[in-house]
């Protein structure tokens, strides 16, 4: 990420040496953006367009982080200060390679090309030049300036890459990312062990390094002298584990001072910088000799993890990430200030992390908080050991925080430790809480974008159709479909879906599928809980939500009833007290799919099925007729036939999803999961643990309104595949729309925590009545299924983070920004049939 200056006269080899040491599309020559300007690269009247479109072009790739060359002759000094200039705005580094050649050289060369007519006067100027140069060029603003002396210099010469200082990306941890020490080294010692680290010592008990056993990598977010007791013993402590290995550490602002005051600068003597002067004066002038060149030796900020991972002492926002300029530096040794100070004579701190939309989760220090919080993607691990608070550590990638309490006051805060964010008011929602391009992050998969379009399209839903923002704690994910089947006449078969999960885990549990819609239920144990717990004064003491949070009945009195049966089979099987809880969410289906659909029904299924089964049976007819006259049909009529058959399946398929109801009668709401109760998240809980709580619960209700699940457990590789095979056949023959199968327990990241396999019949009313014609079968076995597939991991991960966030009675807004976001990748463009 750097930008290349070729110097030298023309005719001294600089296109030949960009050309074998650097891609075509690496670099930029003046005289080829004088030909794009003017259609003749030796028009030299279109010299200053060239330029500014070599400019453009260079900066829109430095902007993108590509490495960009510059083929021009460059010998004049406001040439190059130009793309000085360009690289400093930039942020990236700059070099010069110097091609310098004697006058005759070039002269000679020029003189062999036609397109170049102009004499030797010319090339002596650009010499001369040159020559007034080579003296300044290294304090012109480039990192290094390499000078070529002659023919052979320039064609035995090799360019190698360097990776930036902040380049780490190789590393991919695992992490324990640590805050401020602030010199206090006996905190340091505890936390280390808490996080399983062997402290290495010397023959006097001092600590000099530090290994994992897991061989896990520390990070320290700088800061680590100044203000505690021992500033010499944790510097001692980090510089033996940097220097083994097992340890890396970015500047923070303190050791940039401090070494400056060991430089003999003159700083001002402030904010615990007179205790290091003292502690360090006790030690002999080799330690401190080289505990100033190790922090004279740190970087600004780390990328790591493949780029997925960003450490600075004050954050650093995006378009810095992996760039090197003052700007970035003070970044991120400062944060973004204004340039005031505050009441307490401390610089004020814009809220850079807020605006925040990186993809690279990134942690830093600097601003004692009282407890480290995640915004957008980003965490303050500055828990103000020295000031008698925390210090605090980061498990990554397991985002765990780990902490210990400091032992006690040893600085005096010169402001009050606060929180990461301003108080707001919990259940008020924010339009910049879910507008734009979101990140947001959730423990299964990381980081989750979800785009400003989506967004914008949830938002025309939430606003205008969905429920009461308080009823709306958690919204169920789509579910991915098997891999195609290469059964004879089967679209998706059990086989596919064990076959999947296979080597992946070892049991799963395969469900009936309901053939409703999919509802969740927030059932309270009475309204009084419903009033004191989520706010709901007016309305149903709860919810029964579709998949798009919308109110499953338009009659607030049908939610209320049904609920109230539910909670009191709750109160029959025991299920409140045996869960501790006097709320639970529930995922269910809710039967008949006409209750919701019936209008689909009718428009999209009826009128297709009257309209085939009046017109087949007339055209085959005809055919028969036809036939009987001894006209050669058989094809068609076959065809017909086969057509007719079909239709006559399809009618049936959909008419299993609707029977009449009338109010509550005929409605059955059939639980399969509980999801969350108070403080506890159960999505993530044993499958049969559920699925038993579950029967209880059917069990308790005495109206015949709760339905169960049947299910099979299956223990992969074994006999069990085939007796589910066949249950599930038996189901799908009996007019079931199918089975989900899941693992009996999730514990792989990025493992579907669901797959569906439809029936063969029941597809038709997804697929078409004819889709189990050969040459349909065919292309529909060719669907991609890789975006359904990324869809439904990424929302099942909202979703477990919308539960915590809800069990743990989070703020509504905080809730709600999970649930928000599970419906905007619902408007992501996958075919809806699978």
């Amino acid at each position: 990420m750097s930008l290349v200056v070729l110097i030298g006269v023309s005719g001294s080899g600089k296109s030949t040496f960009a050309a074998r040491h650097f891609k075509p599309t690496q670099v930029l020559s003046s005289d080829f953006c004088r030909g794009l300007v003017s259609d003749d690269e030796s028009d030299q009247t279109a010299t200053t367009e060239a330029f500014d479109l070599l400019h453009h072009i260079a900066g829109v790739r430095l902007r993108r982080g590509l490495l960009t060359v510059v083929d021009a002759t460059n010998v004049q000094p406001h040439a190059r200060a130009a793309f000085v200039k360009l690289a400093k705005e930039h942020h990236v580094l700059v070099d010069a390679i110097v091609l310098d050649v004697e006058p005759s050289v070039a002269v000679a060369r020029n003189e062999a090309r036609p397109d170049r007519d102009f004499g030797e006067a010319v090339v002596r100027r650009h010499h001369r030049d040159l020559k007034r140069s080579l003296k300044g060029l290294n304090k012109e603003g480039f990192r290094r300036v390499h000078r070529l002396q002659g023919r052979e210099a320039i064609d035995n010469a090799r360019i190698v890459y360097e990776k930036s200082w902040n380049d780490r990306t190789e590393l991919t941890g695992p992490f324990d990312i640590i805050g401020d020490v602030h010199g206090c080294r006996s905190e340091l010692e505890t936390l280390l062990g808490e996080l399983g680290w062997e402290i290495a010592r010397d023959e006097e008990g001092r600590a000099v390094g530090a290994a994992h056993p897991e061989g896990r990598t520390a990070v320290f977010v700088g800061d680590l002298v100044d203000r505690g007791p021992d500033t010499p013993g944790v510097l001692r402590l980090v510089m033996g584990m940097v220097e083994s290995g097992n340890a890396l550490s970015v500047c923070g602002n303190h050791e940039q001072k401090l070494v400056r005051s060991l430089n003999g600068r003159k700083v001002k003597v402030a904010h615990g910088l007179a205790e290091s002067l003292e502690q360090l004066a006790h030690e002999d002038e080799a330690f401190r000799e080289r505990a100033k060149s190790f922090m004279d030796g740190l970087v600004s900020h780390y990328r790591l993890d493949g780029g997925d991972l960003v450490v600075a002492h004050a954050g650093l926002k995006e378009e810095y990430h992996g760039r090197a300029s003052g700007k970035v530096r003070s970044f991120a040794l400062y944060g973004d200030t204004t340039g005031e100070t505050d009441e307490y004579g401390l610089p004020v701190r814009l809220p850079w992390a807020e605006d925040y939309r990186g993809a690279a989760a990134v942690v830093y220090g600097h601003t004692p908080v009282l407890e480290p919080e995640w915004v957008n993607n980003t965490i303050c691990l500055d828990t103000g050991c020295c000031f008698g608070g925390k210090l605090t550590a980061l498990r990554y990638p397991e985002r765990e925080i780990v902490a210990v309490d400091a032992e006690r006051e040893w600085y005096a805060p010169v402001r009050p430790l606060a929180p990461v964010t301003a108080e707001r008011d919990p259940a008020t929602l924010d339009f910049d809480d879910v507008a734009g391009d979101r990140y947001l992050d959730t423990r299964l998969l990381g980081t989750v974008k979800v785009r400003a379009e989506n967004a914008a399209a949830a938002l025309e839903v939430m606003s205008r159709f969905a429920e009461d923002p308080r009823r709306i704690l958690y919204l169920p994910p789509t579910m991915a479909p098997v891999d195609a089947s290469d059964v004879d006449g089967f679209l998706e078969h059990p086989a596919q879906a064990f076959a999947q999960y296979r080597g992946k885990t070892d049991r799963v549990v395969c469900e009936e599928k309901h053939m409703g819609s999919r509802a969740v239920a927030l059932v309270c144990r009475d309204p009084e809980v419903a009033r004191k717990r989520f706010g709901l004064d007016t309305g149903p003491a709860g919810a029964v939500l579709t998949r798009t949070g919308r109110a499953f009945f338009e009659d607030d009195a049908l939610t209320e009833a049904l609920l109230a049966r539910v909670a009191a089979a709750a109160e029959g099987a025991g299920l409140w007290d045996r869960l501790a809880t006097d709320w639970m969410l529930l995922d269910c289906e809710l039967l008949p799919w006409s209750a919701k659909a019936q209008s689909m029904i009718e428009d999209q299924f009826a009128s297709v099925a009257a309209a085939g089964t009046a017109a087949l049976p007339a055209a085959l007819s005809a055919l028969e007729t036809a036939s009987a006259a001894g006209l050669d049909v058989a094809d068609l009529k076959a065809r017909t036939a086969s057509r007719l058959a079909n239709i006559e399946a399809f009618a049936a398929v959909y008419q299993r999803y609707s029977w009449p109801t009338s109010g509550l009668d005929g409605i059955r709401l059939a639980p399969f999961q509980i999801l969350a109760t108070e403080g506890e998240n159960r999505a993530d809980h044993r499958h049969d643990l559920h699925l038993e709580l579950i029967d209880a619960l059917v069990a308790a209700d005495p109206t015949g309104t709760l339905m169960g699940t049947q299910r099979r457990f299956v223990t992969l590789g074994s006999a069990d595949e085939a007796e589910a095979t066949q249950w599930w056949t038996d189901l799908c023959a009996a007019g079931g729309e199918g089975m989900v199968v899941k693992p009996v327990l999730d514990t792989r990241p990025k493992l579907q925590p669901g797959l569906k396999v439809r029936g063969r019949e029941y597809l038709r009313i997804i697929y078409g009545a004819d889709y189990t014609d050969l040459a349909q079968l065919d292309r529909l076995r060719q669907r991609r299924l890789h975006h359904k597939r990324s869809q439904a991991l990424r929302e099942y991960a909202l979703g477990l983070e919308a539960l915590d966030l809800a069990a743990k009675h989070a703020p509504l807004w905080q809730v709600h920004q999970y649930a928000f976001a599970i419906l905007a990748l619902e408007s992501e463009p996958v075919d809806p049939r699978l």
